[in-house]
């Protein structure tokens, strides 16, 4: 109880709730020393946020056609310029778990098929209009319209009726219950835009978040100033921040240690290390759901052949790759978006080894000959390329010709990804099987990257994703996530090779709270919201 008492009051004193006299007191009057007191006191007080600076942030992604529509975000530099601006209805907290951001309470009823969400009273967007209810509906629809191309669109295909409860509440009707919708809104597209006429701006650039948006110059940076008025007094620490694109990796790194950033993202796992050896530079990793992936999309040839999908899985080394690529900052994948760090996860399916031999059997039965192209750039993750280069030449055994084409940096997520027949790309993972199937596999999602649409398997699967949302009896929905995982794993057109740990680099002069999230790197990609400097 005494230790429950003082990590309590600490946090209470860390978060300015009390004062240095108060703390010891308390800690004085449940049996705790001096001396262990007053270093209890410092500590605290060490770890009490400061306000001030300018913060500036490099990122490995961005490219100049890059938007400030919250529904197009593909990459890490724009989604921490939304969450820069902007707020969430829920979020993942830095400790892992959901927790309410513009919504204060919130009860799911009638088999989870209706929702209704109290909103926070006196939020403000930064032109001083209060955050209703108008502004939720607007926003949701604006993503689920029939014309939207928005990301997050295949999310919200079960609500049926979203509805005003009064100025601060909005109802959710569902088509099916979910007992994980208030997950799905917390998907980082989904970012709360002001109203007007029931319509909204998604490129006005207008939120609610910790900082005010100065500028914004696609695939280069963008700029804030505090927003005064933020309705977190314990967080936003800073007085400016700048969050920039800095896609060549020796760059990045350079401009951390150089001290011309503050932090930075995508570390390459070679120079960890050398790295570490910078006395003023901190390594932090974390590990979660990322994922990095080899689409083969089946609406492409010859990826729509099931034994070529399946020779060019049993192509690849994985180990080679987590070995090689990863250096050990991560684990293996086995063809399935779903690890060990999620509900749900299938551990009963045989983890898929490299085999040439049958790689060359299936390769001879899809009847394919000729020249595979796989098209990489290290804007997908670091070593991205030689992943690529790698598995080309694992392939070779099996008598299959793979060429490697090299794209640029700039413009991968727009020209390469989810348009071209095979090719590299991350995912951030999602926290649970239902949204990461619903962001990228089923058959409504903007997302789904490899057009895993008209097979058998992919029907059964994406009933058995709209089941399993709804399914009350855990026994019976972890059969049917089991069987989705099955499907994808069998048929499905992903190669997903192994899971990463993000790695990021940042000066000793910034101070963060005791937990870090995995969900997102940079702390969430609220990194500029949540840290300060020492």
């Amino acid at each position: 109880m005494k230790n429950a008492f003082i990590k309590n009051h600490s946090r209470k004193l860390t978060e300015g709730h009390i004062d240095r006299r108060q703390f010891i007191t308390s800690a004085l009057a449940v049996g705790v020393t001096l001396p262990t007191a007053l270093s209890l006191a410092n500590s605290a007080e060490a770890a009490t946020p400061k306000k001030g600076g300018k913060l500036r942030l490099g990122y490995g992604y961005g490219s100049t056609t890059d938007s400030l529509d919250p529904g197009t975000s593909e990459n890490g530099m724009t989604q921490g310029i939304h969450k820069c601006y902007g707020n969430l209805l829920f979020d993942t907290e830095n400790t892992g778990e959901l927790a309410g951001d513009l919504v204060e309470s919130y009860e799911g009823s009638n088999g989870a098929k209706t929702w209704v969400l109290d909103l926070r009273r006196g939020v403000e967007f930064h032109n001083g209009k209060t955050l209703d209810a108008d502004d939720v509906i607007a926003t949701i629809n604006y993503h689920r319209g029939e014309a939207s191309k928005s990301a997050a669109k295949g999310l919200l295909t079960s609500i049926s009726d979203i509805r005003k409860g009064s100025r601060n509440q909005v109802i959710f009707d569902l088509s099916s219950g979910n007992g994980d919708f208030p997950y799905l809104l917390s998907d980082y597209h989904l970012v709360i835009m002001q109203a007007k006429g029931g319509k909204v701006d998604p490129l006005a650039g207008m939120g609610t978040g910790p900082y005010v948006l100065k500028s914004f110059e696609p695939g280069v940076k963008g700029t804030f100033v505090k927003n005064k008025n933020y309705w977190r007094s314990d967080r936003g620490h800073f007085d400016e921040v700048e969050i920039m694109t800095i896609l060549d990796t020796t760059a990045r790194q350079n401009a951390v240690m150089n001290g011309e950033v503050d932090a930075i993202n995508e570390v390459d796992p070679k120079i960890v290390n050398l790295m570490r050896r910078n006395p003023g530079i901190e390594i932090l990793q974390t590990t979660g759901t990322k994922h990095y992936t080899f689409p083969m999309r089946l609406d492409t040839e010859p990826f729509g052949n099931y034994d070529l999908r399946m020779a060019l899985k049993l192509s690849v080394k994985r180990q080679e790759l987590v070995d090689k690529i990863l250096l050990g900052f991560g684990a293996l994948g086995n063809d399935i978006p779903v690890n060990s760090a999620m509900p749900f996860h299938n551990d009963t399916i045989t983890q898929r080894e490299y085999d040439p031999e049958r790689a060359a059997f299936h390769y001879k039965k899809s009847g394919h000959s000729g020249t595979i192209p796989l098209n990489a750039s290290d804007a997908a993750f670091p070593g991205a390329v030689d992943a690529a280069q790698l598995i080309a030449a694992s392939a070779k055994d099996a008598g299959i010709n793979i060429e490697v084409i090299r794209e640029p940096k700039d413009g991968y997520w727009s020209n390469v990804w989810n348009k071209k027949g095979w090719c590299a790309c991350y995912w951030g993972g999602r926290p649970t099987p239902d949204w990461m199937f619903k962001a990228a596999y089923t058959k409504e999602t903007e997302w789904n990257d490899t057009a895993w649409r008209g097979t058998k398997a992919s029907k059964r699967f994406n009933e058995l994703v709209v089941a399993a949302a709804s399914e009350t009896d855990q026994a019976t929905r972890k059969k049917q996530y089991f069987e989705a995982q099955q499907l994808l794993h069998d048929d499905g057109g992903v190669i997903l090779p192994m899971f990463a740990n993000y790695i990021m680099a940042h000066s000793k002069k910034l101070a963060h709270e005791p937990h870090v999230a995995a969900n997102w790197e940079m702390d969430g990609n609220r990194l500029a919201e949540r840290w300060w400097f020492a």
